[in-house]
């Protein structure tokens, strides 16, 4: 791997982080709002469905965690094992693909 892509993916991940940290954020205000408010699971839903910007904002979270999730997995196998090189960036760019995806039909799934 070159010392640029490392770069690269060194600044992903913070960037991922950021997302990430804003994403949980909104969210539990959100949970927090939802049940202060007695909203059942169905009125919660009922409010998610057909809403763009929360279909927005669920998708863009799910790859902020498939993209995060890749690169500090791809990290901690190189630095626990012995497992390097291209096998494992692929390994772990198929998993981060999964999680984003999944992510991505859970949000759609409530949409």
């Amino acid at each position: 791997m070159t010392a640029r892509l490392e770069l690269w993916l060194w600044i992903a991940a913070r960037l991922t982080a950021f997302v990430l940290a804003f994403g949980v954020l909104i969210h539990l205000i959100t949970v927090i709002y939802a049940v202060r408010g007695g909203l059942s699971a169905t009125e919660i839903l009922a409010r998610t469905q057909g809403n763009v910007a929360w279909l927005i904002f669920y998708v863009l979270f799910a790859w902020s965690v498939a993209i995060h999730a890749g690169i500090g997995t791809r990290t901690i196998v190189g630095e626990w094992t012995a497992w390097r090189g291209r096998s494992l960036d692929m390994a772990c760019l198929v998993f981060a693909l999964y999680l984003g995806v999944a992510g991505t039909q859970a949000a759609l799934g409530l949409f």
